[in-house]
């Protein structure tokens, strides 16, 4: 008898799990599904399923960021930008959202907003290699203000250390040039940024 329930029990679980989107009831079923959608690239319908979840749970800053990646997928930027405003706007501690926020800006040319965004990270969570590689790369495309060439370059160096040390040597590499362009671009001291630890 035990035996029967937990097949039934097990059925019933791999039923519940299998809901259309018409058949889930809360906004945690909702989103759940989305992010199964998500990760099976089903962007367009994991877009419905977070959307549905935001109508039973509009407080919610995961749906929300979740919502963004699902629009980034599908290259709709100004949505995806509209929906991390709204998770940070729950949450000004969601500091995934400032980042992908802050790299989406960086994405789309839209300097003075990334560094807005990515500052956020930096300050707040010691060693995000990524943080301090958009934000230098951030600084060096910003026009609109003087140029912040230390900063530029001490967020690139620090990316690249940040990347060595967590072994991602081709981050390193691609974030090594960035530093290089900025050395040159802004005439800074190469023995200050580009001498390697040890060397010299």
């Amino acid at each position: 008898m035990a035996r029967q329930w937990f097949v039934i029990l097990a059925l019933a679980g791999f039923l519940v799990s299998w809901t259309s989107l018409g058949e889930a009831e809360t906004a945690r079923e909702y989103f759940l599904q989305g992010n199964q959608l998500s990760k099976q690239g089903k962007f367009s319908e994991a877009i419905e399923a977070y959307r549905l979840s935001l109508e039973k749970n509009p407080k919610s800053a995961p749906t929300h960021y979740n919502l963004a990646l699902a629009y980034k997928g599908m290259k709709q930027n100004e949505d995806a930008v509209a929906a991390l405003k709204q998770a940070v706007q729950l949450d000004p501690y969601y500091l995934d959202a400032h980042l992908t926020l802050g790299n989406l800006y960086n994405f789309m040319e839209r300097w003075q907003d990334a560094v807005a965004h990515l500052n956020i990270v930096v300050h707040r969570r010691a060693g995000d290699a990524e943080a301090h590689g958009n934000l230098g790369w951030a600084y060096l495309n910003y026009k609109d203000g003087p140029p912040v060439k230390m900063l530029t370059a001490l967020n690139l160096r620090k990316a690249v250390d940040l990347f060595r040390e967590k072994g991602m040597t081709q981050a390193a590499n691609a974030t090594w040039k960035t530093l290089e362009q900025a050395v040159e671009k802004f005439k800074l001291d190469p023995y200050d940024w580009l001498v390697e630890p040890g060397g010299l």
